[in-house]
């Protein structure tokens, strides 16, 4: 099998309480082509100490003030070479052999250049408490304001897609960059789904800022999609299906025939979503179903 290089950054900032098990579930995979870079904030924790504990399976550590969560991922993406790309936060982490279920995937699959697993949830004594099938998000979705959620702790994608994006976060945003960073590759390619578990979203009580700055989160994503600009085929093709999801919502309300089929059937052809990743038993791959 061709192991790529995978280049991982966690960004982190006061982050003691769960950063090592973070750590763990990168270095623990034992990935034998892995770049695995940490980004700390000037942490007035413990958090350093934690990442000298590991630092001889580091490609790079660095300990400086920043403006962010962003700005010290891209810093981050900066000094990374890996032809696969990707970020976990310092409280979430990455499921047992996600990396190589990752390469294969991306090695079996020239046309995937952006991958999300299934959506899985962490508690605070890392236990997996939820496991979701990722839906098919199209860009057609997300210009339709439909875009509750694509978890990012379980995205990967290749370099080239990054490259081909300019490289870059949004600068002007702090908290929804990487729904920034979604539009922008919404824009070329279709985003993938397997079913396989990749990354998990830690929820905890206290001092989360995904979900205490949720609201300031959906702000911005939502002043993102007032800039996006459809040409002429993206426009017709959402126009009709805004009509065809108003009628669908009449038929409900009378409560009449459900036509369910008639959005699974518009979607299928004017949104031409990406066949799903499965893993086959009988062949022990993972294949396209759909």
């Amino acid at each position: 099998m061709d192991y790529p290089k995978i280049s991982i950054v966690t960004p982190n900032f006061n982050g003691a309480a769960y950063l090592e098990e973070t750590i763990l579930s990168v270095v623990s995979q034992n990935y034998p082509n892995l770049e695995y870079i940490i980004i700390d904030g000037g942490s007035t924790d413990n958090s350093v100490e934690i990442i000298k504990k590991y630092e001889n399976q580091l490609a790079l550590w660095i300990s400086e003030p920043d403006k962010g969560m962003y700005q010290a991922i891209q810093k981050g993406f900066d000094r990374s070479t890996g032809e696969i790309m990707a970020w976990i936060n310092s409280d979430d982490m990455y499921h047992r052999n996600a990396l190589f279920t990752v390469a294969e995937i991306f090695s079996s699959f020239e046309k995937v250049s952006w991958l999300v697993g299934a959506s899985t949830v962490y508690d605070e004594s890392n236990r997996t408490v939820n496991i979701e099938q990722s839906r098919h998000f199209t860009k057609f979705d997300i210009y339709n304001y439909d875009y509750k959620w694509i978890q990012q702790e379980s995205i990967f994608w290749r370099r080239s897609l990054w490259d081909d994006a300019g490289s870059t976060f949004d600068k002007s945003l702090k908290y929804a960059g990487d729904f920034a960073l979604w539009l922008k590759y919404f824009s070329s390619e279709k985003l993938y789904v397997t079913n396989a578990l990749i990354g998990g979203f830690r929820f905890r009580k206290e001092n989360q800022i995904t979900l205490n700055h949720l609201d300031d989160y959906i702000k911005e994503v939502e002043s993102l999609l007032l800039r996006v600009e459809l040409n002429k085929n993206e426009t017709k093709i959402l126009r009709r299906y805004k009509k065809l999801l108003a009628v669908e919502k009449t038929i409900k309300k009378l409560k009449l025939l459900r036509r369910d089929w008639l959005i699974a059937h518009f979607r299928e052809k004017y949104f031409q979503p990406p066949k799903r990743i499965e893993f086959d038993r009988y062949s022990m791959k993972f294949v396209l179903i759909g």
